[in-house]
C-alpha cells in the first residue's frame, strides 16, 4: 500500500499522465468497487497528475463515474477511442467548441453510431450471422450480462460511436465478418463481455491524440503510464512509456509489445494499485528510468487476461 502523502510539487519535474481502463482494472470486474485504488487516486490528485479513463463505456456512463472517482478535472476517452471528453483546461481555443452543460467538450474520433448499426444489419443479413447488439438486448438481459443496475444499464445503451455485441457463432465465422466490416472502414475489437464494433480508431490512437493535445497546450511532452486488463487495451499499453497489464478475470491473452511492462499478481483495483506502486511508488527512480537509459524493472508474472 503506497503512502498517501504527496511529494512536494516540483515545477521542474516532467509532467505525467495516467491512462486507465475501467472495468476489470480500476473497477472490480464483478462488483465495480474501486476502494483498493483510493489511496493512489488521492496521491495522484495531490500531485496534480491527471488520471484519464480510457474505456468502452459511454459518455453517459463516464460522467457520474468521474464525479465518484474525483476525476472531473481530467479528460476521458469513451467507447474504445471513438470520442474524447475535454474539460476546459484541455480545450484548444481555435479547435474546440466550449464545454457543454456537462462541463466537457466532445471531440469525435470515430464514426457515427447510425452508420455502424446500418452496416451491422447489412452484414448480418448478407452472411447469415448470429449476434445480438447491446441496443437490441432487452434491458433485463443486459442487466444480467453486465451486472449493472438498471439505471446504469440504460446509460450503457447510449452509444455515440461504437456498438457492443454478443457473438453467437464459432470463431471460424469471425474472419468473414471482420473482413466485411473492414471494407466499411470499421473495426471489430474483443472486450470481455462483448465484441465492439468501432470506426477506424482504438484506445491507442485516442491516447496518442490526447498526449499530443497535452504537449501542444503545455509545450512539453509528458511521461505516460497506462493500465489495462484486456485485448482492447493492447494498443493503449503499447503507445505509452510504461504499462501495466492487470491480471484479468478471464483466460484471454494480453501480450503488448512493450519493453517497460509490469504484470500484476492481483486483479482489478488491487492490481491497479500494485502496478502504480511498481512504477511510481516509493522508489522514485523508476519514474525516470526510461529517460535515463536504465533497463526497465523486472516484470511480474501471471496468467494473461481481459474485460471491456
Amino acid at each position: 500500500m503506497p503512502s498517501t502523502s504527496a511529494s512536494p510539487y516540483d515545477p521542474t519535474r516532467r509532467a505525467r499522465l495516467v491512462f486507465t481502463d475501467l472495468d476489470g482494472s480500476l473497477l472490480d470486474h464483478h462488483t465495480y468497487d474501486w476502494s483498493a485504488a483510493r489511496p493512489w487516486l488521492a496521491r495522484l490528485k495531490a500531485e496534480g497528475v491527471p488520471v484519464i479513463p480510457v474505456t468502452s463505456k459511454t459518455r453517459s456512463e463516464i460522467l457520474p463515474l468521474r464525479r465518484e472517482l474525483g476525476l472531473e478535472d481530467a479528460p476521458f476517452i469513451a467507447e474504445n477511442g471513438a470520442l474524447a471528453g475535454l474539460p476546459l483546461a484541455w480545450c484548444h481555443a481555435r479547435l474546440d467548441r466550449g464545454p457543454g452543460p456537462d462541463g466537457v467538450a466532445i471531440r469525435t474520433l470515430g464514426v457515427d453510431i447510425g452508420f455502424i448499426r446500418q452496416r451491422l444489419s447489412v452484414w448480418r443479413e448478407r452472411l447469415g450471422l448470429g449476434f445480438t447488439t447491446m441496443s437490441e438486448m432487452p434491458l433485463e438481459e443486459l442487466v444480467a450480462v453486465t451486472g449493472l443496475a438498471e439505471p446504469e444499464a440504460r446509460l450503457a445503451r447510449l452509444r455515440e460511436g461504437s456498438e457492443p455485441l454478443v457473438w453467437e457463432e464459432g470463431d471460424e465465422r469471425l474472419a468473414a465478418f471482420r473482413k466485411g466490416l473492414e471494407g466499411d472502414g470499421l473495426r471489430l475489437v474483443r472486450g470481455g463481455r462483448f465484441w465492439h464494433v468501432t470506426g477506424d480508431c482504438d484506445k491507442g490512437s485516442a491516447v496518442a491524440w490526447l498526449t499530443e493535445r497535452f504537449a501542444s497546450l503545455r509545450g512539453s511532452r509528458p511521461r505516460t503510464l497506462a493500465l489495462g486488463d484486456g485485448p482492447n487495451d493492447i494498443a493503449m499499453l503499447e503507445g505509452v512509456d510504461q504499462a501495466v497489464v492487470i491480471r484479468g478475470c478471464h483466460d484471454l491473452t494480453v501480450a503488448p509489445t512493450q519493453a517497460s511492462l509490469y504484470r500484476s499478481v492481483t486483479t482489478g483495483p488491487a492490481g491497479w494499485a500494485e502496478g502504480m506502486e511498481h512504477w511510481w511508488g516509493r522508489d522514485e527512480r523508476r519514474v525516470g528510468s526510461a529517460e535515463e537509459g536504465e533497463p526497465p524493472a523486472e516484470p511480474g508474472s501471471f496468467d494473461d487476461g481481459v474485460t471491456a
